[in-house]
């Protein structure tokens, strides 16, 4: 089961849990943030994107601080696969669970497109195994605050780890400048941590996961790796 964290200000939340069941046929549950243990059964946790705490302080900042996170680093800890998009991602960085920070866009504005396209890097269980290095993914973003910031021997040192999922690229993968729609460094827009077991990214593949609709259907490419892996780990 996918239990799909809701922290107030999440907006995402039920567009995961639709992606999730309906594109892929997987059992998911809504879990309120006050919960101090995840439901029975979880074997996977999703943070979706939204604006947790009306994104007073940092975006991240308080939702870390919600009785439901020690669940959730407890299972990371443990091995558990967790997945946090936009602002999943940000609580993911403020909580400890994924290297760098995230911070407002270089040209203080909110970016929005249907049409972003990414470069997977690593290609590998349980976050992108769908998925080939270099393969160019079209996933919708939208955020105020997705720069991502590391400093550059910590950035050295997640590219050299494969650390690094997902760049920003345009439609021939290259990762240019113009590319960038935030300012992240190095043009990063997805990262996982050093066992491989938690990934966040600023894409919304929630919203990419329905074929003839704006978004496209590329989403799937990232949470239906995730649903392999978990049918493989039965």
């Amino acid at each position: 089961m996918f239990a799909v964290i809701q922290f107030p200000g999440s907006n995402d939340d039920r567009d995961m849990c639709f992606a999730v069941k309906s594109a892929l046929g997987a059992e998911v549950a809504l879990v309120w943030h006050k919960r101090g243990e995840l439901p029975p059964g979880t074997r996977a946790v999703l943070l979706p994107g939204g604006f947790s705490y009306g994104d007073y302080l940092r975006c991240g900042a308080m939702a870390r601080f919600s009785p439901v996170m020690a669940a959730v680093k407890r299972f990371a800890d443990a091995g558990g696969p967790v997945l946090g998009t936009c602002n999943g991602f940000q609580v993911l960085c403020e909580s400890g669970l994924l290297p760098g920070a995230l911070l407002r866009n270089q040209a203080l504005d909110f970016v929005c497109d249907p049409e972003q396209r990414v470069r997977v890097e690593q290609a590998a269980a349980p976050f992108t195994s769908r998925a080939r290095p270099g393969q160019v993914l079209r996933i919708p973003i939208k955020h105020g605050e997705g720069r991502y910031v590391a400093e550059p021997a910590e950035l050295a040192r997640l590219d050299a780890a494969g650390q690094i999922v997902l760049r920003y690229c345009d439609a021939a993968g290259e990762t240019t400048p113009d590319a960038n729609p935030n300012g992240s460094v190095g043009n990063v827009a997805g990262v996982r941590n050093a066992a491989g077991n938690v990934m966040g990214l600023m894409p919304h593949p929630e919203h990419a996961a329905e074929e003839g609709l704006p978004g496209g259907c590329d989403g799937l490419v990232i949470l239906g790796s995730l649903v392999d892996w978990l049918e493989r780990a039965r």
